[in-house]
Order: structure tokens, then C-alpha cells, then sequence
């Protein structure tokens, strides 16, 4: 059992010391992305909780395929909402487009008191090759 450390070309630089995705017996824990929309952590978000969702999204998308997966590999998510009252219905309206009708992951959504940079919203994956 040697986990994998990945660190994903394109993914978003991280903003504290993590790997991008650890991969253990098929198992690939997805670190959290913020809504950064290039890969330097000093780009700005984008406006509102629809663009972050969406930035952050895309960023989970790039993990996953450096490590060879999509989102159909997503076994559960967690969500983590700063303005979770104002953004909780919003933010499961642009996610609910990225999986198949049917097979969304298990999923848990919190609200939280702060992320990095200020960010809305912040999602982690689990995932099983």
C-alpha cells in the first residue's frame, strides 16, 4: 500500500501544503478546489456563487483527468459554503449539471465561517479508479 502523491499540470498552484489528489488502492482523495480560473493563486474569482461553482467545477474536472478519471469516478463530494443561507440553492443548481441525472455522488454540504482567499465555495471529491 504506497499512496501516489499527484500534482496535476493545469490544476490550479495550491495555496497551502497539500498534493492536488492522493491515490491509494484505487481510491484518489481530491483535495479541494477553490474558484480560481488560471492556475496562479493570486488570480481573482470570479463574481458570484454560479461563476465560483462552475470555476471550481472546471478545477476538479483537471484534477481528476491527471489522474486518468472523470466525474462519472466520483464516489462523494463535500461542499463547503461560506454564505451557505444565500448560496445553498444556487450552488446545487450549477453542480447538479456536471453529473448524470441518477448517479450523483453521496454528497455532504456544510457552512463554514471562511475558505482561502475569501473564496464561496470550496468542493472536495472521493473518487474509486
Amino acid at each position: 500500500m504506497n499512496p501516489l502523491f499527484h500534482m496535476i499540470a493545469g490544476a490550479p498552484d495550491p495555496v497551502a501544503p497539500f498534493s492536488h489528489a492522493v491515490e491509494c488502492e484505487g481510491w484518489v482523495f481530491v483535495t479541494g478546489q477553490m474558484p480560481f480560473t488560471e492556475s496562479s493563486i493570486d488570480s481573482q474569482y470570479p463574481e458570484g456563487i454560479e461563476a465560483q461553482t462552475h470555476a471550481v467545477m472546471a478545477n476538479l474536472k483537471t484534477v481528476l483527468a491527471g489522474c486518468g478519471l472523470d466525474l462519472s469516478h466520483v464516489v462523494c463530494a463535500r461542499v463547503f459554503l461560506t454564505h451557505f443561507r444565500e448560496d445553498y440553492d444556487r450552488m446545487n443548481a450549477v453542480y447538479s449539471t456536471y453529473f448524470q441525472a441518477g448517479r450523483f455522488p453521496a454528497r455532504t454540504c456544510i457552512g463554514v465561517t471562511g475558505l482561502a482567499k475569501d473564496a464561496r465555495v470550496e468542493i472536495d471529491f472521493v473518487a474509486r479508479r
